[in-house]
């Protein structure tokens, strides 16, 4: 049964530091982070109550007691938007129909063919639909029919380029989470997941934290081989009425070492296009 709710109570409590929440500790604790009687104290609900929405045996919590849960949880706003939308997700069946063929609209074709900028569309779960030639020479991975979750855990030139890539993976698992919301039941998300979880360690763990981050606006640190250390900024723009397709810049401070990489790249890029 899909539980989401649970699921995320679960992982979000083994998380918590009890120290920060008020509570003594003494000996050695075998839970990791809070016991579900401290959350359900905490949050002014009975025991029994918390163990019913962790097992799923209760599916219709008030906004008011998930608001409490987000408190003793520690969670921040999107964290707590995230799962005030749990609930319904948490009886909702698991979609079967296989996913159709996403199309990018033509004006932004169109768009990305005339950026200077490394710009590409991707799905919600990182699929890449599109791509302009300096995106890909930015990230030989990043071509249509790619995932750019799979390459970032799998490709080794991937990592090697990432100087930061413990962090920059860990903020992209937690960002797939925004981006899906509780609609993980996907069947070709669900294969993806676990393709990668029996591949990747690492995955395996940042997927059962159940972190939730946006990811648009972060930074990113690259090692190019061609054109050396650049520092770029990442923005993830929205697609109306896309399916939640995303249009993602790579882009440099004006005058900075990094722009002119990024223009010497591309010249490159021409050139062997050429």
């Amino acid at each position: 049964m899909v539980n989401p709710l649970g699921d995320y109570l679960r992982a979000r409590r083994a998380q918590v530091d009890p120290t920060s929440v008020g509570i003594v500790v003494s000996g050695v604790r075998r839970t990791p982070g809070l016991r579900r009687e401290e959350v359900a104290t905490l949050a002014g609900i009975s025991a029994d109550y918390y163990l019913r929405l962790e097992q799923g045996r209760d599916r219709n919590p008030s906004p008011q007691v998930l608001e409490s849960l987000a408190r003793v949880l520690r969670l921040d706003a999107t964290a707590t938007a995230y799962l005030l939308g749990l609930p319904s997700a948490s009886g909702r069946q698991r979609r079967t129909a296989p996913r159709t063929q996403q199309r990018v609209p033509v004006g932004v074709l169109q768009l990305l063919g005339s950026l200077t900028l490394p710009a590409f569309v991707e799905s919600r779960t990182f699929d890449v639909l599109a791509a302009n030639p300096l995106a890909t020479a930015l990230y030989p991975s990043i071509v249509p029919g790619a995932n750019r979750l799979r390459s970032t855990f799998l490709d080794p030139d991937d990592r090697a380029r990432n100087p930061r890539w413990e962090r920059d993976v860990a903020d992209m698992v937690a960002g797939l989470r925004v981006s899906l919301g509780p609609e993980v039941a996907d069947p070709a998300f669900v294969t993806l997941v676990g393709e990668l979880s029996l591949a990747s360690q690492h995955f395996r763990e940042l997927w059962a934290r159940h972190d939730v981050r946006p990811l648009a606006g972060g930074l990113l640190e690259l090692e190019h081989p061609d054109v050396g250390r650049l520092e770029l900024r990442r923005e993830k723009l929205a697609i109306g009425d896309s399916g939640g397709q995303l249009l993602v810049i790579y882009h440099a401070e004006p005058g900075s070492e990094t722009a002119r990489s990024l223009r010497l790249l591309g010249s490159l890029s021409a050139v062997e296009l050429g």
